[in-house]
This record gives structure tokens, sequence and C-alpha cells, in this order.
């Protein structure tokens, strides 16, 4: 049986549904988009184009949860990593947009760099577990503009070949997108078909759909492109002070968008992606370490799998600015939580002081407490030719069974978790071994990692087409 944990019953799910509804209808929402508002009104939501209020009718809501997908799949440029949503599979996820880089041995971060872009992408292409980009660290040596956009795009593509999840912050960037979309991945109907890339949509907490964001996703509109939705009300901030209520909240930010979404492009597909996380109550400050994060996201897979949605949770936070055994316990506390939940994807490795500060080997050891997680979700292999009475019966009292066929199947059939990383000897071979450093291990696997990842790399003739669009979003600036 695989391991199960629970956090809301099934009648309490019914009621955070209810009271969305309520509040939907009732409270409404703000959307700062008008063009978001007009495919609302023209749906049949209330629009208030004075207060920008839009209040969302019950059977409106149902509707639109109705015209979501349930499954779909998540397309990637490198073959057999197409991700099959809402069908049972976890996978990992980095966190994102730090805005600082820890370097190893070093306690004091800088800013991140393009080479820190480049570094955490291509580690995160060649380890399998990654199944999902986002953009790691900011580059903040890269200028502006539409030409440097599509230089991002271009590295982008020639150095992660699975699935992306990324977002434009500019309408205007929308056609440059989506003709570097069809100069990778192909047509207009390959790209809805294939689903190569997702966009991220972050409502504005609380109860605020804003206009920045949601209008470059809504310039997209046509080719079918995935939408996460990931609200981040602040427990005690942002939202109301304790979990239930904020996961209303979460939900009520969640449901509005996906409504909107709906309204503009019915059956788009839509993953149930809020962050709910909390305010420490002693700094006012973001509590990325405090365990209420982790109940949170499973209270949020929960949600999301009582609707049927493809699910994309966090975890694995620290208040911590660098790797420490306060890092590592409150990293490995609030992951092992919503994976156990079992969402289809996990966001949140190798970033730590409130998701600020990118640490490399951090993520190394992040992948560990990932598997260790995946590993405990398994739970324990009941299947009839895995009791064995008539082992126990036939080694007896006083036997052994290292030498047992059962044993060596299980030793290699998945009964055990082998480490990847850490010292699991004697005693003995640790000194005799020159007492090896788990942080100093992690640096040499990044470098190892690093020093022998070859990207799939783009055809020739896509890489020159891109270069050529960089070129005209370069004269069309300088005009």
């Amino acid at each position: 049986m695989k391991t199960q944990i629970q956090v809301l019953s099934e009648q309490e799910k019914h009621r955070v549904h209810e009271s969305t509804l309520k509040i939907l209808a009732n409270t409404g929402v703000r959307v700062e988009t008008a063009l978001g508002r007009k495919y609302l009104a023209d749906a049949g939501a209330q629009v208030d184009e004075s207060t920008r209020i839009v209040k969302f009718p019950r059977d409106f809501v149902e509707e639109c949860l109705q015209l979501a997908p349930r499954e779909y799949t998540l397309g990637a440029r490198r073959p057999g990593w197409n991700l099959q949503m809402n069908t049972g599979e976890c996978v990992l996820m980095i966190d994102g947009s730090a805005p600082t880089v820890l370097d190893h041995g070093q306690v004091e971060s800088r800013p991140g760099q393009f080479d820190d872009w480049l570094n955490a992408t291509r580690l995160t292409d060649v380890m399998d577990d990654f199944g999902v980009y986002w953009g790691m660290v900011e580059a903040n040596d890269s200028g502006e503009g539409m030409d440097e956009l599509v230089n991002y795009w271009r590295h982008l593509f020639s150095n992660f070949s699975k699935h992306i999840q990324d977002g434009i912050e500019d309408k205007d960037a929308a056609p440059w997108l989506l003709e570097a979309l069809q100069v990778v991945f192909g047509d207009k109907e390959t790209i809805r078909r294939t689903h190569p890339y997702s966009f991220l949509i972050c409502p504005q907490s609380p109860l605020t759909i804003d206009e920045v964001y949601t209008d470059a996703y809504l310039a997209l509109v046509g080719y079918d492109i995935p939408v996460a939705i990931m609200p981040m009300p602040l427990m005690g901030g942002t939202a109301p002070g304790n979990m239930i209520s904020t996961t209303i909240q979460g939900n009520c930010e969640v449901i509005s968008t996906l409504c909107l979404l709906q309204a503009a492009a019915p059956m788009t597909p839509i993953i149930y992606a809020p962050a709910l996380a909390t305010m420490d109550p002693r700094t006012g400050l973001y509590g990325a370490g405090r365990i209420e994060n982790g109940i949170l996201s499973m209270a949020c897979v929960e949600m999301g799998k009582y609707y049927g949605l493809p699910v994309e949770g966090s975890g694995g936070g620290t208040d911590h600015y660098i790797p420490s055994i306060q890092a590592g316990y409150e990293r490995a506390i609030s992951a092992v939580l919503p994976i156990l939940s079992w969402p289809d994807l996990l966001v949140g490795a190798g970033l730590m002081g409130g998701s600020m500060v990118l640490s490399l080997e951090q993520l190394i050891i992040d992948v560990e407490v990932f598997r260790m997680s995946k590993h405990t979700a398994r739970g324990i292999d009941c299947a009839e030719e895995a009791w064995l009475d008539d082992v126990i019966a036939n080694v007896g009292p006083g036997g052994h069974y290292l030498e047992e066929d059962s044993t060596i199947k299980a030793m290699r059939g998945g009964e055990y978790y082998h480490p990847q990383i850490g010292h699991h000897g004697p005693f003995d071979s640790w000194l005799d071994g020159g007492q090896p450093d788990l942080l100093e291990e992690a640096h040499q696997r990044v470098q190892t990692l690093l020093a022998e990842h070859n990207p799939l790399p783009l055809p020739p003739d896509v890489e020159a087409e891109l270069i050529q669009l960089q070129g005209r979003a370069a004269e069309l600036a300088a005009a």
C-alpha cells in the first residue's frame, strides 16, 4: 500500500469549495485587466467597471470548472520526456527568480549573472529528477529589450530540452514568443497538440487578478498554452491568520483566474498551483522554513485533486542563507509533506533565504531529499508474492536471509533506497576516506555534471532562425 497522508477530509474539502463559491459570488475579485473583464462579462460574470470588481455566479464557476481538461501532456523537445498530467507521476521543479547566488565556500551571496542562470539551467537539464524548467536565478548582467528576450529564449531552448514553464511580462512580447516557439517546436497546431511550453500566472493576494501578466497570456490565446495558476497569499499578511481560511482564499484566487481563462478560451489546460505560505509573526517576513507551509501545500494538493485538476505543489523552503543543519531539516520536512500528497509537479529545489539565494550545492542535496521522499510515498509493497511466508518458514529460527533470492530481488528491485550522496558505511571508512564533507561532495557533483553534460542541441537551421529573430528585434528597437 502507498503511504497515505491527509489534512482535509472530504467534507472539509467540500466546505472549502462551498466557501469559495460564496465568496466569488458575493464579494468577488478585482480584475485589473480590461480585456479580462470583457471576456468575463461576455461569458456571464457580473462586472462593475467602476470598481473593477467581478462577481462569479455559482453556475458560471461550476461550468468553467467542467471546461478545464483533466488529462493532457506537457510536451518536451527531448524524446521520451513528455509528461502526462494527472496520471500518478510526480516530477521535481526548481524554485525560481532568485536575485542572488551563493558561491561554494562563501557565506555572503552576490548578484546573479548570466553564467549562473546558464549553469542552473544546464544542471537541471542533465538531472532526470527535474522534468520542467523554471528560471532559477536572475541574470543581472543581461540587458533589456526584445532582442535580449529572444536571446534568452535561444539559450533556454538550446540548453534545456524538457518541458518549459515560463512567462512574459509584456503582451508586446507575445508575437515574438509565439514565433520563437514555432521555430523550435513546429507550427501552431503542433504547439496546440503537444504543449511544449506552459505559462505561469500569479494572481495578487488578496483576491486580485493583475493586468500585466494576465494580458500577456491573453495575447497568446489560440495556442492552447497550459497555465499554472499560482497565487502566493501570506498567512497573517495578505491572507487570513489561520490555515483553513488561507486555503479558502488561495482557492478563490485560483478558481477565479481559471474562470477568466476558460471564458477567454474554453478548454484551456489548467494546472492548480497555489503556493500558500506563512508570515513569520515575529518579523513580518515570509517564513520560508515554517512547517505550516508544508501543511498548507498538502491542503493545496488535496484541493487540486478534489477538482480533478493537475497539481503543481510547492515545498522545501528555508529561512537560512547557506546550506546548513537548519536548512537541511527545514527543507526536508516541508518537502516530504506535499510529496506524500503526491502532486504532478513539485516546485522548490535549490533556493535558500526565502527563495532569494541560489546554491547549486543545495540543489544537489534537495534532489536527494526528493528521491527519499518519493521512496517514502511508494509505501510498502503488499503484493501477494511479497509476503514471503514460505521463506520465513524455510529459514526458521536462528537462520539468515542473506542468500535468499527474495532478498537479492528486493535489493535490486526498488524495495531498498540506495542513497546517491553522503556517507553510509562504517565509521573507520569515513575516517580513512579523509572525513568527506557532504557539501564538498555536492560541489564536486555539480562540477562533474556540468563538465560532462552536453545539452541536446538545436538543429542548425533552428539556431539560425532564432539568431535572425533576435536580429530583427534589435533592428526594431534601434529604429
